[in-house]
């Protein structure tokens, strides 16, 4: 297969599969007494997904704490953040780009923390073998790692 048609059938995969992805923006919860918090994102690449969340911030204290640690723990690596970036600025990749990208020396490293990157739910595997965001987790992840710049300072 070409180049360019190899290309193109890339970005019909990809266009598919943020068709099938595309969530509904949710609709805003009442505030409650301690206030709410809110995000949202809207991005072109991996597709074209928009996200809002409110929450009350009670209900956000309230949930169980071992699956938001698990993602939180997927990130908290410059590697995976370096995987992260990659799809994030190019769409879905294959391995061993992800493996240059995040500067990983062998493929036990690099499967290593993509294996956490995809139990926690942030990369998949599409039908070429190549690996992408989750639509789903795309504008959450991002929004994480904007929140993490913002608390060290570095959006000021």
């Amino acid at each position: 297969m070409s180049t360019e048609l190899s290309d193109r059938v890339a970005e019909l995969e990809r266009r598919v599969a943020a068709l099938e992805n595309r969530e509904q923006v949710t609709e805003p919860e009442p505030p409650d007494d301690d206030g709410v918090i809110t995000y949202a994102g809207q991005l072109t690449r991996p597709g074209e997904l928009e996200w809002q969340v409110t929450l009350p911030s009670s209900r956000v204290l309230a949930l169980d704490d071992p699956p938001r640690i698990e993602v939180l723990s997927a990130l908290a690596h410059p590697a995976r953040v370096a995987i992260v970036r990659r799809l994030a600025e190019h769409g879905s990749q294959p391995g061993a780009a992800l493996q240059e990208a995040a500067e990983l020396g062998s493929a036990g490293q690099f499967y290593h923390h993509l294996k956490a990157l995809t139990g926690a739910g942030i990369v998949e595997q599409d039908k070429r073998g190549s690996y992408r965001l989750r639509a789903r987790a795309a504008i959450p992840a991002l929004v994480l790692l904007a929140a993490a710049a913002d608390i060290a300072g570095q959006l000021r």
